[in-house]
């Protein structure tokens, strides 16, 4: 994929994907790589609109802000409708939605990976406030974009005081997620919008 990988975590506020953010920004810095952090909320802290981009590169970093995103995580429908249409680079860049709250319409050539990341967090772990944990193992292990050790490091580190095992737990389980495919089947049942 290249040495620079520009991230963008979509969502709704209150799923953690700020924090996700910062982690996965502090786990590249930890990785020795050049890292740039941005993010946005919508009108309401909880439930309006979040958005956070991290870009990473071996280089300089010139612009701050995600530009052709080479993964896009939307963990609800809002967030896909949004930010996809947006993608310049279509069948290139990795897609992962959360199917727990996004249902599509998934067209083929965007290559969607769709996983119940939310879903699991409940089941796996007893906690959906997790799933931002359990997206970025799915994120890393799809993307490759850093060391699964120095990112677990950088996720206890960095969770919430006393939350650290549970959320390296749901970022293996993350990881798992990918490794058994689940998230291949939206292309077998591809659909283009009307």
């Amino acid at each position: 994929m290249g040495n620079r990988q520009e991230i963008l975590l979509t969502g709704a506020g209150g799923q953690g994907l700020i924090l996700a953010s910062i982690i996965l920004a502090h786990a590249a810095v930890n990785d020795n790589k050049n890292v740039v952090q941005t993010q946005s909320y919508g009108p309401e802290a909880r439930g309006g609109a979040s958005m956070a981009g991290v870009i990473i590169d071996i280089d300089t970093i010139e612009y701050p802000k995600v530009v052709n995103p080479t993964v896009l995580l939307c963990m609800n429908q809002a967030s896909f409708n949004k930010y996809l249409p947006k993608l310049k680079r279509v069948g290139e860049c990795i897609v992962i939605v959360d199917s727990t709250f996004v249902s599509g319409p998934f067209r083929e050539e965007y290559k969607v990976q769709s996983y119940p990341i939310t879903k699991v967090a409940k089941e796996k772990v007893g906690k959906e406030v997790v799933a931002n944990m359990l997206a970025l193992g799915v994120v890393n292990a799809a993307a490759g974009l850093l060391d699964r050790d120095i990112f677990r490091e950088s996720i206890f580190e960095l969770a919430p005081k006393g939350s650290g095992e549970i959320n390296q737990k749901a970022f293996d389980i993350g990881y798992s997620l990918y490794e058994q495919g689940s998230g291949q089947d939206t292309n077998q049942s591809a659909q283009t919008p009307q």
